[in-house]
């Protein structure tokens, strides 16, 4: 098969799997996701942010036996890390933490790369460690809203990039209906949203604000480079 029929496959299996689930609703896409592909080759995602009870919550009635990867950055929020261990124990995930090397995240604590070079920190203490354990699976499973970001708002329930097949079920979801959700279950928000704080990252590129307005600041950077 030539590297452009390939991409034609692929290509012909997202329209599918798109057209498939566009009408379902997110609990049934969610069902839908284990019936389609191996649940052994499913990963799903967490930074266990702002609103993250949502999106477990959901998948601790839907899939209790999905792991829940954490990208730890060693810049986390003590409340962020706090939250982890309070949504872990309440919702009873199986979490798994990854992290750079260790040298490598030292160096970026030690030269402050975050202040010089944002992108770069990203890479080593995020998209690195990241990109090692995505090789294990095929799908992955994300919380992307489209009213979030501008590019998010470009994004269908599935897409492949960077080699991995991107499953976002909540992708239509309007900011309401997450609130009401979480107002009906009456799910813990993060502590800082109290503080004011509605996207939440890590302590150097964080500061209050609405929405994802409060993510480095004083910058062109949208995102940590996991969802480019």
């Amino acid at each position: 098969m030539t590297k452009d029929s390939a991409a034609s496959d692929i290509a012909s299996r997202l329209a599918a799997l798109n057209e498939k689930y566009h009408d379902l609703s997110i609990e049934e896409r969610v069902k839908q996701l284990y019936l389609d592909f191996d649940p052994e080759k499913v990963m799903l995602t967490s930074s266990f942010a702002a609103t993250s009870a949502f999106f477990l919550h959901l998948f601790s009635r839907l899939a209790p036996k999905q792991k829940v990867h954490f990208i730890d950055t060693g810049f986390h929020f003590p409340e962020t890390l706090k939250y982890k261990e309070k949504l872990t124990k309440l919702y009873n995930l199986d979490v798994v933490d990854v992290r750079a090397e260790a040298w490598k995240h030292e160096f970026t604590e030690k030269e402050q790369i975050y202040k010089t070079d944002p992108d770069f920190c990203c890479t080593i203490n995020k998209i690195e460690p990241f990109d090692e354990i995505k090789t294990h699976f095929d799908v992955w499973i994300s919380s992307l809203m489209r009213w979030q970001t501008e590019h998010r708002a470009t994004l269908d329930i599935f897409e492949e990039r960077n080699g991995i097949i991107r499953f976002y079920p909540l992708i239509d979801m309007t900011k309401k209906e997450r609130d009401e959700y979480i107002r009906e279950h009456q799910l813990p928000f993060h502590p800082l949203v109290a503080e004011g704080y509605s996207s939440i990252g890590c302590t150097h590129c964080t500061v209050p604000g609405q929405d994802r307005d409060g993510r480095w600041v004083d910058s062109p950077k949208t995102e940590c480079g996991l969802h480019l």
